[in-house]
């Protein structure tokens, strides 16, 4: 009778456990990807943690989160350089209140850099569309941004170049990628001679989104006050391009949204 009680019990525990908690709605999963490679000193990147810091005790920005349908967003910070170099700084945290906002930014100040090295973009695109699984939340929308002052050198080393990051980012169910690029940025070979950062990242990296630019560093702080509240808003198609989006692509991302989360 004693074993059976004990069984009983132990079953107790372990049901709620077993059971996979519904995702909560949020108007957004927003993925920061931060650019830590070579190409960034110690000054700027601290000049690029301070923007996101600011950006997240900002109250304008809280009003805008508010203003959504649902009232909340979902977020995550990403450190990447190389191929082999992500790191999920700040996992996925609901923001849900100003004080929730205020608790993300200090989440980021207590980070440190984690790399300097070559600059895999396409690899951190698709490191940061894998997470969206993870997240327990059930945006509306599901966004990645990309912050950075220099295009992918590191492809060849994992054969995911910018434009495969992206394409493997759409196919499972991201409806959006935007670029934040700080001027004046390093010079690319695409698709052969030299080209500027912003035009680079409008071709290669965006996917029914924006590019945002930075000025320079110190201009960063602003670039991403701006950014993040664009996102939180939405950006909205040209008219040809939301008939074509709206019954069809849409459509399917978010099929395979909800297939990923009842795998």
């Amino acid at each position: 009778m004693k074993r059976l009680r004990n069984l009983a019990i132990a079953l107790v525990m372990v049901l709620p456990l077993a059971r996979q908690l519904p995702a909560q709605a949020v108007d957004l999963e927003l993925s920061l990807l931060v650019d830590v490679s070579g190409s960034v000193d110690a000054s700027e990147f601290t000049l690029q943690k301070t923007g996101y810091v600011n950006a997240f005790n900002n109250a304008a920005l809280w009003t805008a989160i508010s203003e959504g349908a649902i009232g909340k967003i979902a977020v995550n910070f990403i450190y990447w350089s190389g191929y082999t170099q992500q790191q999920l700084a700040v996992g996925w945290t609901l923001i849900d209140s100003q004080a929730a906002m205020n608790a993300f930014a200090a989440a980021i100040a207590a980070t440190t850099r984690p790399f300097a090295d070559l600059t895999g973009l396409g690899e951190a695109v698709k490191y940061a569309t894998n997470t969206f699984g993870t997240s327990n939340y059930d945006g509306t929308r599901q966004v990645i941004d990309v912050s950075g002052d220099g295009c992918d050198n590191d492809p060849w080393m994992s054969g995911v170049t910018t434009a495969q990051g992206r394409t493997y980012a759409l196919a499972n169910g991201v409806d959006a990628i935007n670029g934040l690029v700080i001027q004046p940025g390093n010079f690319c070979d695409y698709p052969a001679g030299k080209t500027v950062l912003q035009e680079y990242t409008n071709d290669l990296v965006t996917a029914n989104g924006f590019v945002q630019v930075a000025n320079d560093f110190g201009d960063f702080g602003s670039a991403v006050d701006q950014k993040l509240i664009r996102e939180i808003h939405g950006t909205v198609p040209e008219p040809a391009s939301l008939t074509l989006i709206g019954s069809g692509l849409l459509g399917l991302a978010g099929l395979i949204r909800r297939r990923r989360r009842s795998a």
